[in-house]
């Protein structure tokens, strides 16, 4: 389900200068953040919707799955472009709280349940209930989120999400079946942060937007990372997200 616990995500200060004119910037995130409320909107309709399709009707389901997925994308990409807008493109602030990590699994499977079901994956968790950790529960549910969401784009049948304490870092990982990460995605996870280049379309901007995530989590010097690899338990995309 969309989320509308996102809604503030921007929220315009007042300018101090006497010019009456507005900043483009300024209006094109108050667009997108209008589409965003929209989008979520939407998003709910379409599961309703879906609840009332007859299991036999197999071609308006697929139809619906599709535009959900889609939708769900979307708005993934909103929420991504209005955080960086109020990063500058420099640093994310972050709320850090205590949360378990099965909850936020959990909420991101609940969100992608019509594609799962319509695509037909499998999908397996290795989470202990009982693991928490201390990070911006929300960030790391946009991060997730957007991992499995490209799990299911490139992906076959099988999903594959775990998490695991190592020393004094929580590793996430999202594993699939596909072809696994082109070349060129393993390299610009290699890039740092300062020299990246974000006019690369979706995927670049949620890259980024993951790397950004993960490096604004800090400690003790430490700061979190991303880790793209090929192979893993299923043979296809590994992304991995360490928290310190």
């Amino acid at each position: 389900m969309c989320q509308l616990k996102y809604d503030t995500t921007y929220m315009p200060e007042p300018t101090a200068s006497p010019d009456p004119k507005i900043g483009f910037s300024t209006v094109l995130a108050a667009a997108v953040h209008d589409m965003k409320n929209s989008l979520c909107l939407l998003i709910q309709s379409i599961e309703e919707l879906s609840e009332s399709i007859a299991p036999t009707n197999l071609n308006a389901s697929k139809h619906v799955a599709d535009v959900h997925y889609e939708a769900t994308r979307l708005n993934t990409s909103l929420v991504q472009i209005l955080s960086l807008y109020r990063a500058q493109l420099e640093t994310l602030p972050i709320t850090v709280d205590e949360h378990f990590v099965a909850d936020i699994f959990e909420d991101v499977l609940g969100a992608v349940k019509l594609s799962v079901r319509q695509r037909d994956f499998t999908v397996t968790v290795d989470c202990d209930p009982d693991l928490s950790w201390y990070m911006d529960g929300e960030l790391i549910y946009l991060l997730v989120n957007d991992a499995v969401i490209n799990a299911l784009r490139y992906g076959n049948r099988s999903l594959h999400i775990s998490a695991r304490r190592e020393n004094d870092t929580l590793c996430i990982t999202i594993e699939d079946d596909g072809e696994g990460y082109p070349e060129t995605m393993l390299k610009q996870s290699l890039t740092e942060l300062s020299r990246y280049a974000v006019s690369q379309g979706r995927t670049g901007l949620g890259l980024y937007f993951a790397r950004l995530i993960a490096s604004a989590h800090s400690q003790r010097g430490q700061s979190g990372e991303i880790c793209l690899s090929n192979g893993g338990r299923l043979g296809g995309s590994v992304f991995v997200v360490k928290i310190p």
